[in-house]
């Protein structure tokens, strides 16, 4: 996809310094001469760039972290995630270094750099794959949330239902067609990445709000004295619980899954040496949120701390205003995945127009490729997750490997192939460690997802 070209002005590491064609350029234009139908646009600020690359990190799988602690315990769980941050932010680096020296500004041309067209296709059927089921299950999330669901054979409420009971406009695909057509498509229709720093700044406090909710329930009952001390070290007492460790792995690898926005949020700052404080910048507050998430969920439900831990606030949680607390986490929690949404819709969206019209002029000056590619995705998504019963299923198998790929195979694979000579030993064995360890992550995956689907179906079975 040809995607503009940069004029240099000055002698200083600025994006707009760079001269870049094809596809490698930046989504806009920032001068205003290059195109009078778009406002002058100086560069992102680092704030911003921070909250855009926190929100990309920190979706669903937040609420899948109080529950590796019930497995591997407080001391391991922790340092697995702290390890995972700084794993991430050797890939990302990864993919900076090399793009900086084979001079291509999106992950999609880097890919390409590297292996040429087929690598480039690869890279983007794996974001849309991904990224098309991260939103699938959002929407499923925010329709189970705001209107109940009764998939497991049991009627669950919405927060919707249990405040005015069931009515047609609370149902979910009313609820979801609101929710689609009042927020998710305005917030679609932004050209650049930067323009939803303030959604995702409030992303971001939505979910410090569901942490704050957390740890002062937490703290109330410490003081009651009604939670017992959480077990810090994993408990292996035979081959199935030192097995069982290793399912937790896959949910780790994919907590920090966000390489398929670094390039995008790179190209749009005013001065790109900025990147790698602003990676490492939202690493370091996504951490602090997944472990006080982590810490205080299990310390809060111990043992009794379901897969999903949003499952736990469906329950009495035996203080005052229990309910009302629930029903706050569950409000916060389905708010902050609306407004995540348009921020992993937005390289899904380039990547499906860098996939279809690889040669075309760019997209974001295109209004009615930009309109048609937009409606198309978002009526996908909003079919898939309405219409098609087991998708959800299908995305467990599809989405684990996708999400591998993106975030440390594909980062490892350009570093081993190391087309520009750059790459130090250290860097190789690092990239074999990240090879192994995604793969072993998505072979746990697909097993896990496999067995609990046949142990599903073989309860299901003698009652039909």
């Amino acid at each position: 996809m040809t995607i503009g070209d940069i004029t240099p002005k000055k002698e200083r590491k600025s994006r707009r310094s760079k001269h870049v064609v094809d596809d490698t350029a930046p989504l806009l234009p920032k001068r205003q001469d290059e195109d009078a139908g778009y406002d002058e646009f100086n560069g992102a600020s680092f704030t911003g760039a921070v909250f855009n690359l926190s929100t990309t990190i920190v979706g669903a799988g937040i609420m899948a972290l109080p529950a590796t602690m019930k497995v591997l315990g407080l001391i391991l769980g922790i340092a697995m995630i702290i390890f995972m941050a700084f794993l991430t932010d050797a890939s990302i680096e990864f993919l900076l270094r090399f793009s900086r020296a084979g001079k291509t500004t999106s992950y999609g041309s880097l890919m390409g750099d590297a292996f040429g067209k087929y690598g480039r296709i690869f890279l983007q059927i794996c974001v849309l794959v991904n990224n098309i089921g991260v939103l699938i299950v959002y929407m499923i999330i925010i329709g189970d949330v705001l209107s109940g669901t009764s998939s497991s054979g049991v009627h669950h409420a919405g927060v919707l239902e249990g405040w005015f009971g069931e009515h047609w406009w609370n149902g979910r695909t009313f609820v979801l067609i609101v929710t689609t057509l009042g927020i998710f498509s305005p917030l679609a229709c932004f050209k650049r990445i930067d323009s939803l720093r303030f959604t995702s700044a409030l992303s971001v406090a939505l979910a410090v709000v569901f942490l704050v909710i957390t740890v002062g329930i937490a703290i109330i009952k410490l003081i009651s004295g009604t939670i017992m001390m959480p077990r810090l070290l994993p408990d292996v007492t035979d081959l199935t619980s030192f097995w069982r460790l290793f399912t937790v792995v896959p949910v780790l690898v994919t907590a920090y899954i966000c390489h398929y926005n670094v390039h995008s949020i790179d190209n749009e700052l005013e001065d790109s040496t900025q990147i790698k404080p602003v990676v490492r910048t939202a690493l370091a507050l996504c951490s602090t949120v997944y472990i006080m998430t982590s810490f205080f969920g299990f310390l809060l439900f111990g043992d009794s701390t379901l897969d999903d831990v949003l499952a736990n606030f469906d329950t009495d949680l035996g203080i005052p205003y229990g309910t009302l607390l629930n029903d706050a986490v569950r409000v916060s929690y389905a708010a902050h995945l609306m407004l995540v949404f348009p921020i992993v819709f937005y390289p899904l969206r380039l990547n499906m127009d860098g996939l279809l019209f690889p040669s075309a002029r760019p997209l974001a000056l295109s209004n009615m490729r930009f309109a048609f590619t937009t409606v198309g995705l978002i009526t996908l998504i909003f079919l898939g997750a309405n219409f098609i019963p087991s998708i959800w299923d299908a995305f467990q198998f599809t989405g684990a490997t996708a999400a591998v790929c993106l975030g440390f195979i594909f980062p490892a694979a350009v570093t081993l192939r190391d087309r520009h000579s750059i790459a130090t030993k250290k860097d190789k064995i690092l990239a074999i460690f990240m090879i192994v360890l995604a793969v072993f992550s998505n072979v746990v995956a697909v097993y896990s997802d496999a067995y609990a689907m046949f142990k599903k179906n073989s309860v299901t079975e003698p009652t039909a």
